[in-house]
């Protein structure tokens, strides 16, 4: 593959793993549903779908 090609894929991957993270946090959100994230200040934490996505300004 050419550099250009590797570019195009990557771009692709992301934008895919983009819309699979925010069809994941929609159905969570509309079942009540937490998500596991991880900070290094605060640690493991079970937090709300809605949350992330009110926090994340997207979806």
């Amino acid at each position: 593959m050419s550099d250009k090609e590797v570019k195009e894929f990557m771009e692709k991957l992301d934008a895919g793993l983009k819309l699979a993270e925010e069809r994941m946090l929609q159905e969570k959100s509309l079942r009540g549903e937490t998500v596991v994230i991880y900070t290094e200040d605060k640690g493991i934490q079970h937090i709300p779908a809605s949350q992330v996505i009110a926090g994340q300004g997207r979806v």
